[in-house]
């Protein structure tokens, strides 16, 4: 029998209520409202605005608070998975120790869960997309930030207080781009605004030399140019681009070495930047892997794109309800 489920996925700049319903192994997407954050108006307005977007969900629909079997939240972190409490997160100013769970639970009386927007992604790809089926995965993000998500024997690992998987925190070199406050983290070369870094401090050197760059005119185009301008030059052939991916995949090796040789894990899945630039960084990263990471625990660990594609962030915040059932 399906169990309908009401999934939140909280951004920065926009939030969503995801309707769904999951049958097994099997978890539907029925219906989505999407609704801008407004973090300049205060926490209260946005969640105004959740609760008003659930209602409507349930509306729409034809349902009832007793239909639903769990509500689903994916947000950003800091946060207290275990109290269902939102920390101060960067990206949400003012949010803080905001009880959303305790919160939805009274108002609706189902109940909520937490989790940070990489565990969340985690549990989506592991239950029902690229790693279904394994025991041990890890679920990277590789968008605006680097993070991982960590199922370990079977299990969402979350750490003591949440803060397992920060893995765009460990530094791997001395000097490099900048990510989560540290210059050379792994963030700072396997992120959007660490590639984008990259990026201006090559084609600056280029500039110094009086060499032109195909895909930058000059020095006030540099504030410009963003990761996938420069993946777009190097699948057009772009040496210097091509340069700077190799380096970041590089660093992707060296990091992915490090949770091989630790973890141990059988699947490695990870998205965005990743998922659409496969070609440009894959090679790189499996010949740092073959060098660094212990052949036993390499041979057995398969290294891919996740697979929900676009929909990731809507599974995610599903697969944190489905997660409580």
């Amino acid at each position: 029998m399906p169990e309908t489920l009401i999934g939140l996925d909280i951004g920065g700049t926009k939030c969503a209520v995801i309707l769904g319903q999951a049958d097994g192994d099997k978890l539907e997407i029925v219906d989505k409202l999407g609704f801008p954050t407004e973090t300049n108006l205060g926490p209260d307005h946005s969640l105004n605005a959740i609760f008003r977007h659930i209602d409507l969900m349930m509306e729409r629909n034809g349902l009832k608070p007793s239909n639903f079997k769990a509500i689903g939240i994916s947000c950003g972190g800091p946060l207290d998975s275990k109290t269902g409490i939102i920390m101060s997160p960067p990206n949400l100013p003012g949010w803080d120790n905001v009880p959303l769970v305790k919160l939805l639970t009274e108002r609706y009386g189902i109940r909520a869960g937490i989790q940070n927007d990489a565990n969340a992604c985690a549990l989506a790809e592991w239950k029902f997309g690229a790693g279904r089926g394994t025991e041990n995965m890890i679920f990277m993000t590789f968008g605006t930030g680097l993070g991982a998500g960590l199922i370990i024997n079977g299990r969402l690992y979350a750490g003591t207080n949440d803060m397992a998987g920060e893995v765009g925190h460990i530094r791997l070199s001395g000097f490099g781009p900048v990510g989560y406050g540290k210059a050379g983290s792994w963030e700072g070369f396997c992120s959007g605004g660490g590639i984008a870094q990259l990026a201006r401090t090559m084609i600056m050197e280029k500039f110094q030399m009086g060499e032109s760059v195909s895909f930058c005119k000059s020095v006030e185009d540099l504030n410009s140019i963003t990761a996938q301008a420069v993946a777009d030059a190097a699948m057009n052939g772009d040496e210097l681009a091509l340069q700077i991916y190799r380096i970041s995949g590089q660093f992707l090796g060296k990091g992915l070495s490090v949770l091989i040789d630790i973890l141990n894990p059988e699947m490695i899945v990870i998205g965005s930047i990743f998922s659409r630039s496969k070609e440009l960084l894959e090679p790189y990263a499996m010949e740092v892997i073959r060098k660094e990471a212990l052949s036993h625990s390499a041979n057995v660990c398969r290294i891919v794109p996740a697979r929900l594609g676009e929909e990731l962030g809507d599974y995610a915040a599903l697969s944190v309800a489905s997660n409580l059932l």
